[in-house]
Protein backbone atom coordinates (compact mmCIF):
# COMPACT_ATOMS: atom_id res chain seq x y z
CA UNK A 1 0.00 0.00 0.00
CA UNK A 2 1.22 3.31 -0.91
CA UNK A 3 1.93 6.10 1.89
CA UNK A 4 -1.43 7.74 2.47
CA UNK A 5 -1.98 11.41 1.27
CA UNK A 6 -4.85 13.63 2.67
CA UNK A 7 -6.16 16.52 0.68
CA UNK A 8 -6.84 20.01 1.74
CA UNK A 9 -10.75 19.69 1.13
CA UNK A 10 -10.59 15.97 3.20
CA UNK A 11 -9.04 17.72 6.10
CA UNK A 12 -11.48 20.48 6.05
CA UNK A 13 -14.18 18.60 5.91
CA UNK A 14 -13.26 16.52 8.79
CA UNK A 15 -12.69 19.48 10.79
CA UNK A 16 -15.89 20.61 10.09
CA UNK A 17 -17.65 17.70 11.41
CA UNK A 18 -15.58 17.60 14.56
CA UNK A 19 -16.05 21.42 15.01
CA UNK A 20 -20.16 21.12 14.14
CA UNK A 21 -19.97 18.01 17.29
CA UNK A 22 -19.08 20.66 19.67
CA UNK A 23 -21.02 23.79 18.76
CA UNK A 24 -24.48 22.33 17.59
CA UNK A 25 -26.79 23.17 18.94
CA UNK A 26 -26.02 26.86 20.57
CA UNK A 27 -22.19 27.58 20.24
CA UNK A 28 -19.91 27.66 22.69
CA UNK A 29 -21.71 29.16 25.64
CA UNK A 30 -18.65 29.78 27.69
CA UNK A 31 -16.22 31.26 25.55
CA UNK A 32 -19.10 33.74 24.53
CA UNK A 33 -18.84 35.50 28.00
CA UNK A 34 -15.23 36.69 26.81
CA UNK A 35 -14.83 39.73 25.27
CA UNK A 36 -14.47 38.92 21.45
CA UNK A 37 -12.22 41.58 20.11
CA UNK A 38 -9.28 40.87 22.88
CA UNK A 39 -6.31 39.85 20.65
CA UNK A 40 -4.09 37.22 22.20
CA UNK A 41 -0.79 35.00 21.98
CA UNK A 42 -1.24 31.15 22.79
CA UNK A 43 1.56 28.89 22.57
CA UNK A 44 1.04 25.49 22.07
CA UNK A 45 3.29 22.64 23.89
CA UNK A 46 3.57 19.52 23.87
CA UNK A 47 3.93 17.96 27.25
CA UNK A 48 5.54 14.57 26.68
CA UNK A 49 8.12 13.43 24.03
CA UNK A 50 6.35 12.76 20.44
CA UNK A 51 6.01 12.36 16.93
CA UNK A 52 4.42 15.26 15.69
CA UNK A 53 1.28 14.86 13.95
CA UNK A 54 -1.78 16.82 12.90
CA UNK A 55 -1.02 19.98 12.47
CA UNK A 56 -3.01 20.83 9.49
CA UNK A 57 -6.04 19.88 11.10
CA UNK A 58 -5.00 21.76 14.52
CA UNK A 59 -4.75 24.89 11.85
CA UNK A 60 -8.24 24.18 9.97
CA UNK A 61 -9.64 24.32 13.51
CA UNK A 62 -8.87 27.76 14.51
CA UNK A 63 -9.23 28.77 10.76
CA UNK A 64 -12.26 27.64 10.16
CA UNK A 65 -13.85 29.47 13.28
CA UNK A 66 -11.57 32.78 12.18
CA UNK A 67 -9.85 32.89 8.93
CA UNK A 68 -8.14 35.92 10.40
CA UNK A 69 -6.33 33.49 13.11
CA UNK A 70 -2.65 33.64 12.71
CA UNK A 71 -1.25 29.66 13.28
CA UNK A 72 2.69 30.06 13.01
CA UNK A 73 3.88 26.42 12.43
CA UNK A 74 7.13 25.12 14.19
CA UNK A 75 7.36 21.97 13.84
CA UNK A 76 6.20 19.09 10.92
CA UNK A 77 4.00 16.71 10.81
CA UNK A 78 6.52 13.60 11.45
CA UNK A 79 9.54 15.36 13.56
CA UNK A 80 10.07 14.40 16.87
CA UNK A 81 9.84 16.77 19.41
CA UNK A 82 10.45 16.63 23.55
CA UNK A 83 8.54 17.15 26.26
CA UNK A 84 7.85 21.12 26.63
CA UNK A 85 8.72 22.13 23.08
CA UNK A 86 7.19 25.12 21.37
CA UNK A 87 5.56 23.52 18.44
CA UNK A 88 3.18 26.50 16.96
CA UNK A 89 2.50 29.94 18.02
CA UNK A 90 -1.68 31.01 17.40
CA UNK A 91 -2.53 34.69 17.10
CA UNK A 92 -6.01 35.92 16.94
CA UNK A 93 -9.08 36.91 19.01
CA UNK A 94 -9.49 35.22 22.20
CA UNK A 95 -12.97 34.32 21.96
CA UNK A 96 -12.56 32.26 18.66
CA UNK A 97 -9.20 30.97 19.63
CA UNK A 98 -11.06 29.43 22.59
CA UNK A 99 -14.20 28.05 20.82
CA UNK A 100 -11.44 26.02 17.84
CA UNK A 101 -8.75 24.88 21.18
CA UNK A 102 -10.31 21.39 22.00
CA UNK A 103 -11.31 20.14 18.57
CA UNK A 104 -7.64 21.26 17.21
CA UNK A 105 -6.05 19.54 20.64
CA UNK A 106 -8.08 16.67 20.01
CA UNK A 107 -7.06 15.82 16.74
CA UNK A 108 -2.91 16.07 17.52
CA UNK A 109 -3.34 14.13 20.81
CA UNK A 110 -4.83 11.40 18.38
CA UNK A 111 -2.78 11.72 15.58
CA UNK A 112 0.41 12.06 17.58
CA UNK A 113 0.07 9.31 19.48
CA UNK A 114 -0.35 6.86 16.88
CA UNK A 115 2.44 8.26 14.97
CA UNK A 116 4.72 7.96 18.37
CA UNK A 117 3.54 4.44 19.31
CA UNK A 118 4.49 3.10 15.39
CA UNK A 119 7.32 4.94 15.80
CA UNK A 120 8.55 2.87 19.30
CA UNK A 121 7.85 -0.35 17.27
CA UNK A 122 9.79 0.57 14.07
CA UNK A 123 12.86 1.27 16.12
CA UNK A 124 12.80 -1.76 17.94
CA UNK A 125 12.32 -4.30 14.77
CA UNK A 126 15.11 -2.55 13.16
CA UNK A 127 15.57 -1.78 9.46
CA UNK A 128 15.33 -5.01 8.13
CA UNK A 129 11.81 -5.59 9.28
CA UNK A 130 8.94 -3.25 8.46
CA UNK A 131 5.83 -2.54 10.66
CA UNK A 132 2.45 -2.19 9.10
CA UNK A 133 -0.63 -1.75 10.74
CA UNK A 134 -3.89 -3.45 10.15
CA UNK A 135 -7.84 -2.80 9.64
CA UNK A 136 -8.39 -2.46 13.38
CA UNK A 137 -9.19 0.97 13.26
CA UNK A 138 -11.86 3.18 14.56
CA UNK A 139 -14.94 3.42 11.93
CA UNK A 140 -15.02 6.43 9.83
CA UNK A 141 -10.91 7.53 11.02
CA UNK A 142 -9.30 4.60 9.30
CA UNK A 143 -7.68 7.35 6.59
CA UNK A 144 -6.27 9.89 9.33
CA UNK A 145 -5.41 6.70 11.69
CA UNK A 146 -2.87 5.22 8.48
CA UNK A 147 -2.09 8.55 7.77
CA UNK A 148 -0.52 8.68 11.30
CA UNK A 149 0.95 4.93 11.27
CA UNK A 150 3.03 6.62 8.18
CA UNK A 151 4.44 9.41 9.82
CA UNK A 152 5.81 7.14 12.35
CA UNK A 153 7.82 5.28 9.98
CA UNK A 154 5.46 2.82 9.47
CA UNK A 155 3.31 1.37 6.52
CA UNK A 156 0.13 0.59 5.91
CA UNK A 157 -1.49 -2.96 5.20
CA UNK A 158 -4.90 -2.81 2.91
CA UNK A 159 -6.80 -0.40 3.37
CA UNK A 160 -10.52 -2.07 2.40
CA UNK A 161 -11.39 -5.37 1.66
CA UNK A 162 -11.10 -4.86 -2.06
CA UNK A 163 -7.34 -3.54 -2.50
CA UNK A 164 -5.83 -6.96 -1.77
CA UNK A 165 -6.87 -11.05 -1.18
CA UNK A 166 -6.36 -12.10 2.32
CA UNK A 167 -7.27 -15.65 3.23
CA UNK A 168 -7.36 -15.80 7.26
CA UNK A 169 -8.22 -18.53 9.68
CA UNK A 170 -12.17 -18.22 9.06
CA UNK A 171 -12.10 -18.24 5.56
CA UNK A 172 -10.05 -21.61 5.79
CA UNK A 173 -12.44 -22.65 8.39
CA UNK A 174 -15.25 -22.17 6.05
CA UNK A 175 -13.40 -23.72 3.13
CA UNK A 176 -10.34 -25.49 1.85
CA UNK A 177 -6.92 -23.56 2.42
CA UNK A 178 -5.90 -25.30 -1.24
CA UNK A 179 -9.10 -24.30 -3.01
CA UNK A 180 -9.38 -20.59 -1.59
CA UNK A 181 -5.61 -20.21 -3.02
CA UNK A 182 -5.98 -21.03 -6.36
CA UNK A 183 -9.53 -19.44 -6.80
CA UNK A 184 -7.81 -16.59 -5.56
CA UNK A 185 -4.75 -16.81 -7.84
CA UNK A 186 -7.64 -17.38 -10.84
CA UNK A 187 -9.36 -14.30 -9.72
CA UNK A 188 -6.73 -11.77 -8.98
CA UNK A 189 -6.63 -9.10 -11.28
CA UNK A 190 -3.33 -7.82 -10.46
CA UNK A 191 -4.21 -7.76 -7.12
CA UNK A 192 -1.87 -9.28 -3.93
CA UNK A 193 -2.15 -12.36 -2.29
CA UNK A 194 -1.73 -12.82 1.13
CA UNK A 195 -2.66 -16.50 2.55
CA UNK A 196 -2.68 -16.41 6.84
CA UNK A 197 -1.32 -19.63 8.46
CA UNK A 198 -0.85 -20.66 11.89
CA UNK A 199 0.96 -23.83 11.72
CA UNK A 200 3.59 -25.37 9.27
CA UNK A 201 1.21 -28.12 8.53
CA UNK A 202 -1.37 -25.34 6.41
CA UNK A 203 2.01 -23.72 5.11
CA UNK A 204 3.04 -27.26 3.74
CA UNK A 205 -0.34 -27.99 2.01
CA UNK A 206 0.52 -24.64 -0.12
CA UNK A 207 3.99 -24.22 -0.88
CA UNK A 208 4.84 -23.56 -4.07
CA UNK A 209 1.56 -22.16 -5.34
CA UNK A 210 1.93 -18.56 -6.79
CA UNK A 211 0.35 -16.30 -4.45
CA UNK A 212 2.37 -13.52 -2.96
CA UNK A 213 3.10 -13.17 0.61
CA UNK A 214 2.20 -15.67 3.96
CA UNK A 215 1.03 -14.28 7.10
CA UNK A 216 2.35 -16.17 10.38
CA UNK A 217 -0.71 -15.96 13.09
CA UNK A 218 0.14 -15.93 16.46
CA UNK A 219 2.94 -18.65 16.03
CA UNK A 220 5.84 -18.70 18.68
CA UNK A 221 9.49 -17.60 17.55
CA UNK A 222 11.13 -20.94 16.86
CA UNK A 223 7.87 -22.30 14.72
CA UNK A 224 8.21 -18.58 12.84
CA UNK A 225 11.87 -19.39 12.21
CA UNK A 226 11.33 -22.54 10.81
CA UNK A 227 8.24 -21.17 8.63
CA UNK A 228 10.29 -18.19 7.30
CA UNK A 229 13.34 -20.85 6.36
CA UNK A 230 10.65 -22.65 4.14
CA UNK A 231 8.76 -20.09 2.80
CA UNK A 232 11.16 -17.27 1.94
CA UNK A 233 11.70 -18.61 -1.52
CA UNK A 234 8.52 -18.09 -2.39
CA UNK A 235 7.18 -15.42 -0.94
CA UNK A 236 7.14 -11.97 1.34
CA UNK A 237 6.46 -13.16 4.90
CA UNK A 238 4.63 -11.56 8.09
CA UNK A 239 4.15 -12.03 11.77
CA UNK A 240 1.10 -11.15 13.62
CA UNK A 241 -1.07 -12.03 16.82
CA UNK A 242 -0.69 -9.91 19.76
CA UNK A 243 3.53 -8.11 19.11
CA UNK A 244 3.88 -6.10 21.84
CA UNK A 245 6.37 -3.99 22.66
CA UNK A 246 8.19 -6.27 24.64
CA UNK A 247 8.25 -9.27 21.77
CA UNK A 248 9.08 -6.81 18.80
CA UNK A 249 12.33 -7.37 18.78
CA UNK A 250 12.39 -11.37 19.33
CA UNK A 251 9.91 -11.61 16.26
CA UNK A 252 11.73 -9.63 14.07
CA UNK A 253 15.12 -11.66 14.77
CA UNK A 254 13.01 -14.85 13.11
CA UNK A 255 13.76 -12.87 10.11
CA UNK A 256 10.10 -11.77 8.75
CA UNK A 257 10.01 -9.08 6.57
CA UNK A 258 7.05 -7.63 8.00
CA UNK A 259 5.29 -7.84 11.50
CA UNK A 260 1.83 -6.21 11.54
CA UNK A 261 0.66 -5.06 14.98
CA UNK A 262 -2.86 -3.75 15.76
CA UNK A 263 -2.24 -1.90 18.66
CA UNK A 264 -1.16 1.03 17.14
CA UNK A 265 -4.29 2.29 15.49
CA UNK A 266 -7.00 0.89 18.57
CA UNK A 267 -4.75 1.31 21.51
CA UNK A 268 -2.67 4.29 21.41
CA UNK A 269 -1.98 6.72 23.87
CA UNK A 270 -3.22 10.25 23.34
CA UNK A 271 -0.32 12.55 23.86
CA UNK A 272 -1.07 15.28 25.72
CA UNK A 273 -0.82 19.02 24.50
CA UNK A 274 -2.09 22.57 25.79
CA UNK A 275 -2.00 26.17 24.83
CA UNK A 276 -0.81 28.47 26.93
CA UNK A 277 -2.24 31.94 27.03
Amino acid sequence: MPQIKLSENFIKNTVKLALNEDLYPSGDITSALVENNKIIEAKLIANEDTIIGGLLFAKNAFFLIDKKIKFIVKKKDGSFVKKKSLVAIIRGKAQNILIAERVALNFLSHISGIATKTNKFVKLAGKKCKICCTRKTIPNLRVIQKYAVNLGGGINHRFNLSDEFLIKDNHVASSNIKILVSSAIKNKKGRKITVEVDNLYQLKKIIGMKFNRVLFDNMNNKNLRLGVKLAKKYYETEASGNISLKTIKSVARTGVDRISVGSITHSAPGIDFKLEF
